[in-house]
């Protein structure tokens, strides 16, 4: 069967808990003072965060479904102007996991530009995201994609 894009439903929550769950595993590798650990009921959780979306006006779930397994995932928003961040109103990519058998195959590429088309329909005027700073290749990605660095996040802990 070929690859489906599609809006996430409920019947995907498993899967999306799992993918999110595998993306906190991979953010905590990379900075385990910076991100959550994800600990017992990361699955549940994550699922149970990207479910209370899936009615949203201002956000969207898109799965990548072949073979009636989701692959991949990603999670898009309207978001409004905002002092804090310097910014005016902007479409933000606040997740794109992808799982790891099914890499480099297209998925992400293919999910980014359903969620770029998406915030262009509901007239964002950008597109924002973030990404770990030691993950290459999805920087790699997003550049290949027309994205460029704006901002450089620097963290430090303070002692208890």
């Amino acid at each position: 069967m070929p690859l489906v894009i599609r809006k996430a439903e409920r019947r995907d929550l498993d899967s999306l808990g799992r993918l999110g769950a595998m993306l906190m595993r991979a953010h905590y590798a990379f900075d385990r003072l910076r991100f959550l650990a994800p600990g017992e009921g990361a699955e549940r959780g994550y699922a149970a965060f990207l479910g209370s979306v899936l009615e949203s006006d201002e956000d969207c779930v898109f799965v990548a479904e072949q073979d009636g397994v989701i692959d991949g995932y990603v999670f898009v928003a309207l978001e409004p102007l905002s002092w804090k961040e310097l910014r005016g109103p902007a479409g933000f990519i606040h997740d794109l996991a992808v799982a790891d058998e099914a890499r480099r195959s297209g998925i992400g590429t293919r999910l980014m530009q359903v969620a770029i088309d998406w915030l262009r329909e509901h007239d964002a005027p950008r597109v924002i995201l973030w990404t770990a700073a030691p993950n290459e290749a999805a920087q790699a990605l997003f550049r290949q994609m027309g994205f460029r660095d704006t901002m450089v996040e620097m963290a430090m802990e303070l002692p208890t």
